[in-house]
C-alpha cells in the first residue's frame, strides 16, 4: 500500500485545524477524519481531546437528530462521532473513561423510554462495549453505583444492541477475578429471574427472542468458561440459577398456565434445547469426554429433567392442538393445519428428552404415546423436510441406544437379554415396521400412476436401513430380532421388502464415481485414453504422497496473489485412504477412435474444391531459437522486445529461402506425466551443406544432427520442449514433458499453413 512509503500527501486537516474559530463539524466533514484520527495525528487527537468536543461527540451518539436535516445525512455525525469515540485512540479512552460527567451523559442514552432508536442503540452500545474491554475497572465501578443499571437493561432487552451489551459484560471483562465479582454482582440483581419473566404471553416478540437469546448465550458461555478454566473454584452462579427447578418450572408456567402464545412457546423450548445440550466444542479439536466418565458439563442437570417430566403432558398437547394458524396453501395443496413453529419445535424437544436416555421420561412419552404421535405427522406432512429429519433422529436414537439403567428390574436375572421399553412400543404400539412397507408401498403406487415421490422418501430409506443395520450389529440387535419374529409382524414380508425394494433402491443411491464408458471429447478431436497411465496401484501411491509440502511439489503459493500481510500458512492434511476403481473398454475407445479417424479422412476426401491439397508435401523450416512461439501468457510487447534483442543472433540452421516463414507449431492440450516423442517427416530434403560452410567434421555434423532445448514457464505449469533435426534421415524428432497435459495426435503449423502429417513414436 501506498501510506507504506510515506508517499500520501499531507492531510487537509492539518491546515484546517491552523484555524482558531475551526469547528467540530467542520473537522467532521473532512473525508480522512477518520485515517488521520486512527493514525493518531496530534493535532487532532488535541483537538477532539477538548471539553466541548468530547461532549459534543457523546452528545451526536445519545440525542436524537434533529427532524429538519436531509435524511441521507441525518445520521451522519452521529456516525463519525461513534467512529471517532471508537478508533481505539488511548488519550481518547482514557478521557471519556476518567471523566464521570461525560459518561453520565452517555449512560443518560438508557433513561430514555422504549423502543429505543436501534441506530443510536448500536452506536451507544459499541462505544460502551470499547471502555469495557479497555477499561474495565473503571467502567463496572461506575455501573455498580447505578442502581437502576439492571432495571434499564432489562427495559431495554427488546432492542438487540443493549442485548449485545449485556452478552459483552459476561464475555469481555478481564481479569477473571473482576469477571467473576460481575457474575456475582449481576446474579444479586436477579438478572436471571428477570430475563425469564420477559418470556411470557404478555411480552412481545422482540422481548421474547432477546430474553431467550441472552439466557441461551449465558448457558454456553458460562459452560465454555467452566470447561476452560480448571484451575477456577468457585461455580458460575448465573448457569447455577439457570439449571434450578424452580427456574425451569417458572419458565414452563409462563408458557402453559396463560394463553397459547407461538413466540413465548418457541422461546422457551429453545431455552430448554440450550440447557439440555451436552459438551459441545466451542473451538477446534477440544477434548471429548472419555467414555465411562462423568463429568458435569457433558451431562443433563437431573434437576432440569424432572421440573420438565410433569409438564410432559402439555407439550404432548400441543402436538395434538397447537397455536392456531391459519390455512397455509402450497404449490401442491393445502395444508390445515401446516406444522407451524410451535410442533416442530417439541419435536425436537423430544428428541433432546430421548437422549438424556432417562428411565423417567422414556416411561412417560410412552404412556402419551408422543411417538405414535409424532410417527402420524411424520407420514401425514409428506414435504416437510424439517419434520422429517427430526423424526428420524428420534427412531435412530431409539434403535441405537442401550436400555436405561432402570429398564431393567432388580430382580432379573443376570443371562437375562437387556430390554429397551422404547423398542418395544415403538415396534409393537406404533406399528413401526407395517408403517414403513405400508408408505413404500404406498409411494411405489403412486408413481407408477404419474405421482410424484413422496418428500420423506429419502429419509424413510435410511431409517430402513438403519433398523437392518442395528438388527445385525447394533447394541439392541437381539431384541429388534425377536420383534420383527412376533407373530404381530410379518417377517416374510419385511425380509422380502429387505431384499427387494431397499436393495434396490440402495443399489440406485450407489453411484460410481468414475466411469469411462461412453465418454465423448467436446471438441472436434477426440482424445485418447488408452495410454492415460491410470492405474489404481500407481495412482493410489502418488495421491497418498500429498502432504504438507503440497505447494512445492505443484509449484504455486497463495503469497503470490495476497499482501506479505495477509499471508497465512494453511498446512495440506495428508490423505489417509482413497479407494477407487477405473474400469476402461479398451476396444471400444480402439473403435471410437478409428471411426472419428474415418469422418475426418473422408471429410477431407469429399471436399472437392479446388483448394490446395492439405497433405501436399511441402517443404518445412523450423524457425531459430530466438523465433520460437513464446509461451501463453507473454505479451506483444514482450514478443516484440524478444525478437529485437535476437535479431542478429540467427541460427545457422535454416531452410535455403529465408523469405518462407513455415514455423512447425504444436497444438498441445494436456496428458499424464511422461515422454511424448513424435518424428515429423519431411519429403524435402535437408542437407548437411545448407546447414552451414563450416570446413571442420565438428561443424558439419552438429548440422546434420541438432537439438533445441527450451523450459517454458506458464504459470504454475512448467514444460520441457526438445526438438531434434537429423537432416541425413530427414527426421525431426519434438519430446516435450509436462504435468497433466494431454496432447492432441495432429501437428498443426501457423495459419494460414496446412497440418504436416506426423507419426507418432
Amino acid at each position: 500500500m501506498f501510506w507504506k512509503f510515506d508517499l500520501h500527501t499531507t492531510s487537509h486537516i492539518d491546515t484546517l485545524l491552523e484555524k482558531e474559530d475551526v469547528t467540530l463539524t467542520e473537522v467532521m466533514d473532512e473525508d480522512d477524519v477518520l485515517q488521520e484520527c486512527k493514525a493518531q495525528n496530534h493535532k487532532l487527537v488535541d483537538f477532539l481531546l477538548r471539553p466541548q468536543c468530547m461532549e459534543d461527540l457523546v452528545t451526536f451518539i445519545t440525542q436524537e437528530p434533529s427532524t429538519d436535516v436531509e435524511e441521507k445525512v441525518k445520521y451522519k455525525y452521529p456516525n463519525i462521532s461513534c467512529e471517532l469515540l471508537t478508533s481505539d485512540v488511548s488519550q481518547i479512552n482514557d478521557r471519556l473513561g476518567e471523566d464521570e460527567k461525560l459518561l453520565m451523559k452517555l449512560y443518560g442514552f438508557l433513561q430514555n423510554e422504549p423502543p429505543l432508536n436501534p441506530l443510536l442503540a448500536s452506536f451507544f452500545s459499541k462505544v460502551l462495549s470499547i471502555l469495557i474491554g479497555r477499561k474495565p475497572e473503571q467502567i463496572v465501578d461506575f455501573l455498580r453505583k447505578r442502581e437502576d443499571f439492571v432495571d434499564l437493561m432489562i427495559k431495554h432487552i427488546g432492542t438487540s444492541a443493549i442485548m449485545d451489551l449485556l452478552l459483552r459484560m459476561l464475555t469481555c471483562i478481564e481479569p477473571q477475578q473482576l469477571r467473576q465479582d460481575v457474575l456475582n454482582w449481576l446474579n444479586e440483581e436477579k438478572v436471571i429471574q428477570r430475563l425469564v419473566d420477559m418470556v411470557q404471553p404478555s411480552q412481545d416478540e422482540d422481548r421474547h427472542s432477546n430474553a431467550s437469546q441472552s439466557l441461551c448465550e449465558i448457558i454456553r458461555l458460562s459452560r465454555d468458561q467452566m470447561f476452560q478454566v480448571q484451575g477456577c473454584s468457585e461455580p458460575d452462579p448465573l448457569l447455577a440459577t439457570l439449571e434450578k427447578q424452580e427456574t425451569v418450572e417458572q419458565l414452563l408456567s409462563n408458557i402453559f398456565d396463560k394463553e397459547k402464545n407461538e413466540s413465548a412457546i418457541v422461546s422457551v423450548i429453545q431455552i430448554l434445547l440450550t440447557l439440555f445440550e451436552t459438551r459441545r466444542p466451542a473451538f477446534e479439536g477440544h477434548m471429548e469426554c472419555p467414555p465411562g466418565m462423568s463429568h458435569p458439563s457433558f451431562s443433563v442437570n437431573h434437576s432440569i429433567l424432572e421440573a420438565v417430566r410433569p409438564r410432559l403432558k402439555d407439550f404432548h398437547q400441543l402436538l395434538l392442538e397447537p397455536p392456531k394458524k391459519n390455512v397455509m396453501k402450497t404449490t401442491w395443496g393445502v395444508l390445515d393445519p401446516p406444522v407451524g413453529n410451535t410442533r416442530l419445535n417439541v419435536v425436537r424437544l423430544v428428541a433432546s428428552l430421548l437422549q438424556s436416555n432417562t428411565h423417567s421420561i422414556n416411561t412417560e412419552l410412552i404412556n402419551l404415546n408422543t411417538l405414535g404421535v409424532i410417527l402420524d405427522m411424520y407420514f401425514k406432512y409428506i414435504w416437510n423436510n424439517f419434520l422429517h429429519i427430526q423424526v428420524e433422529i428420534c427412531t435412530a436414537m431409539i434403535l441405537a441406544m442401550p436400555p436405561a439403567p432402570t429398564d431393567i428390574q432388580p430382580d432379573t436375572e443376570q443371562d437375562h437379554a437387556r430390554e429397551s421399553i422404547l423398542i418395544k412400543h415403538l415396534f409393537q404400539k406404533c406399528q413401526f415396521i407395517q408403517r414403513i412397507v405400508d408408505a413404500w408401498s404406498s409411494n411405489e403406487k403412486e408413481q407408477a400412476e404419474g405421482g410424484r415421490r413422496r418428500g420423506y422418501m429419502g429419509h424413510l430409506t435410511r431409517i430402513a436401513n438403519s433398523i437392518v443395520h442395528n438388527c445385525d450389529k447394533g447394541p439392541n440387535g437381539p431384541q429388534i430380532q425377536q420383534l420383527i419374529s412376533g407373530k404381530d409382524l410379518d417377517r416374510e414380508k419385511w425380509e422380502a421388502f429387505i431384499s427387494g425394494q431397499l436393495a434396490d433402491t440402495n443399489k440406485r443411491n450407489t453411484v460410481d464415481l468414475v466411469n469411462t464408458h461412453h465418454i465423448h471429447s467436446s471438441s472436434d478431436d477426440e482424445v485418447d485414453f488408452k495410454d492415460s497411465g491410470f492405474h489404481q496401484d500407481s495412482s493410489l501411491q502418488q495421491m497418498q504422497q500429498m502432504t504438507s509440502n503440497f505447494i512445492e511439489q505443484f509449484g504455486f503459493n497463495d503469497e503470490e496473489f495476497a499482501d506479505q500481510d495477509d499471508v497465512v500458512d494453511i498446512p495440506f492434511d495428508r490423505i489417509s485412504d482413497i479407494n477407487f476403481s477405473l474400469n476402461t473398454n479398451e476396444s471400444a475407445n480402439i473403435a471410437l477412435f478409428e471411426a472419428r479417424c474415418k469422418e475426418k479422412i473422408q471429410q477431407f476426401e469429399d471436399a472437392g474444391s479446388d483448394e490446395e491439397d492439405i497433405w501436399d508435401e511441402k517443404d518445412v523450416t523450423f524457425a531459430p531459437e530466438a523465433q520460437r512461439r513464446p509461451s501463453s501468457g507473454s505479451t506483444d510487447s514482450e514478443e516484440s522486445t524478444d525478437s529485437e534483442e535476437e535479431d542478429g543472433k540467427r541460427d545457422p540452421f535454416e531452410a535455403s529461402n529465408p523469405s518462407t516463414d513455415d514455423r512447425m507449431e504444436v497444438d498441445t492440450g494436456w496428458y499424464c506425466d511422461g515422454w511424448l516423442g513424435t518424428s515429423v517427416a519431411s519429403p524435402s530434403s535437408t542437407s548437411p551443406k545448407d546447414c552451414g560452410r563450416s570446413k571442420s567434421e565438428e561443424e558439419t555434423a552438429c548440422c546434420e544432427q541438432r537439438s533445441i532445448t527450451e523450459t517454458v514457464i506458464n504459470g504454475s505449469m512448467k514444460e520441457t520442449v526438445s526438438l531434434t533435426v537429423d537432416a541425413k534421415t530427414e527426421t525431426a524428432v519434438f519430446k516435450r514433458f509436462a504435468k497433466h497435459i494431454h496432447t492432441k495426435k495432429t501437428l498443426y503449423s501457423c495459419p494460414p499453413f496446412s497440418p504436416i502429417r506426423v507419426i507418432v513414436s
